[in-house]
């Protein structure tokens, strides 16, 4: 459901030296170019491309190894209720 959405994000933001088109879901994003400078301005546009926030317990390089790591992130942040 919001694989597709962060494949753009993805592309848009995380700076790739490989075309996201020609990387499968579970393809490991660092791998494929993401930097740690990268991962910052990735992690800021999906908080703005989502409306969610992640939490520090999920910055870490699991959660922005993959499309689908990041996609199960989303998700999962997404159903919380926001606490205001």
């Amino acid at each position: 459901m919001y694989a597709e959405r962060v494949r753009e994000i993805v592309s848009q933001h995380g700076r790739l030296s490989v075309p996201v088109a020609e990387l499968a879901d579970d393809s490991d994003l660092y791998q494929a170019g993401l930097t740690s400078l990268a991962t910052v301005g990735l992690m800021l546009a999906l908080e703005d491309g989502f409306d969610i926030e992640f939490p520090d317990n999920m910055l870490s390089r699991r959660t922005f190894g993959s499309i689908a790591s990041l996609a199960a992130a989303v998700e999962q942040l997404a159903a919380k209720p926001v606490l205001v």
